[in-house]
């Protein structure tokens, strides 16, 4: 009975991971295949093998996909870095902050993680609206997409910075700053070379998830922006299209965003570790 549970286990485990990446494998797989009729190429026979061929990835940053993969990356980048600066700075605000206090300040925050993203792209999308509105009014200029997309980017991200730094916050003392301070450091200082190190994997963390969610982000983009900006956007549109899209997008998004994945997953792997034999030699000690 248990090895039939046990085996039962790993049927349904693999039956999930096929379920979730054997469309991810199909699309990189046909990203190899020769979707040229003549002069033409069209991406709507998604199914059909026509034969093995690297055009798909030569052509691939040429045009508006091309124009939209650097802007994506160039938001995605920008926006977490800003993020990740305010998010640490209102992390260590609200850790400051008496119990009460902060928990209501973290409640809130957390508020655009659980709010659905339509809303969200909605929100942003009236209110740029208004103050676009205001401006025109005043005679000055508007407030152009990209501004609105990183603005919409930043305030996303920042939730999330706040999610990962907050756990490295708690975990540090908060005597480290008060012995820097009473060793002759001044606030500043004892917060650069005292608590920003000490947290750094909080960090890090968030940037790398501000970083993911904005390179993983369309309803926001596709309602903040007026054009085919962001690679998200194009391929949506560029799919209701006669041509398709070019299924070596698909690696191409699929890539970074596991790299990403794997570089979080394997430095909590490695933190839990190094906090496990911290914690036997201290038992070893005592």
């Amino acid at each position: 009975m248990k090895r039939l549970k046990g085996s039962f286990k790993y049927v349904y485990l693999a039956l999930m991971l096929v379920f979730l990446y054997l469309p991810i494998l199909y699309l990189i797989v046909f990203s190899f295949n020769d979707f040229s009729s003549g002069r033409r190429t069209s991406y709507a026979n998604l199914g059909l093998w026509k034969g093995f061929t690297l055009a798909n990835y030569s052509n691939l940053f040429s045009g508006e996909a091309g124009s939209a993969l650097l802007l994506t990356i160039e938001i995605a980048i920008i926006s977490s870095i800003v993020a990740t600066v305010i998010g640490t700075a209102a992390a260590i605000g609200i850790n400051a902050m008496r119990k009460r206090t902060r928990s209501l300040i973290l409640n809130i925050s957390q508020l655009p993680m659980v709010n659905p993203d339509l809303v969200t792209g909605i929100t942003f999308m009236m209110l740029f609206a208004f103050v676009n509105g205001i401006l025109a009014k005043s005679g000055i200029a508007r407030v152009s997409d990209i501004v609105k997309l990183l603005i919409a980017h930043i305030s996303f991200s920042i939730p999330y910075v706040i999610f990962s730094v907050m756990p490295r916050l708690k975990q540090s003392s908060s005597m480290l700053y008060e012995a820097a301070l009473d060793l002759g450091c001044s606030p500043m200082q004892a917060m650069w070379r005292v608590v920003i190190p000490d947290i750094m994997p909080g960090i890090t963390s968030g940037f790398i998830m501000a970083l993911t969610m904005s390179l993983d982000d369309f309803v926001v983009s596709y309602f903040v922006s007026d054009l085919r900006s962001t690679l998200s956007v194009y391929i949506y549109s560029a799919a209701r299209g006669a041509k398709g899209v070019n299924p070596a997008l698909a690696t191409i998004i699929f890539i970074p965003l596991v790299t990403l994945l794997l570089i979080v997953n394997l430095r909590r792997i490695s933190k839990e570790r190094e906090d496990e034999i911290q914690n036997k030699k201290v038992k070893m000690k005592g």
